[in-house]
């Protein structure tokens, strides 16, 4: 009977208890209520309804933003002639049209022969 409750089962009474005890008490009608291991369920069920709800908090907010900022660039288009565009050309630098030269590229009748 090593544990705490294999001694409580057996019907042994801790010392710090039995001190606890009044005199005079019939230790066979003697009850000890162990108390019940912690549960963690309801701190992490807490921490998860917090994480989620500032997820969604900032989802709501980068949602509201997004429509004022169109809807300020919609208003500025149209009264004040203010536009914008956007550019979706990829990052690498070989993936891109070759540009056109400012200057036209003579004929070959233009070209001196030796």
């Amino acid at each position: 009977m090593q544990l705490p409750d294999e001694q409580f089962r057996a019907g042994h009474i801790p010392t710090e208890v039995y001190r606890q005890i009044p005199p005079g008490t019939d230790l066979r009608k003697v009850v000890i209520v162990q108390e019940a291991p912690r549960s963690y369920a309801g701190p992490i069920f807490l921490v998860l309804a917090k994480t989620l709800g500032a997820v969604l908090v900032l989802v709501v907010i980068a949602f509201v933003v997004q429509i004022i900022a169109a809807s300020i660039v919609a208003v500025l288009s149209a009264s004040c002639g203010i536009g914008y565009t956007l550019s979706r050309g990829s990052a690498k630098s070989g993936s891109r049209a070759p540009r056109r030269r400012s200057t036209p590229v003579r004929s070959k009748s233009r070209y001196r022969s030796k």
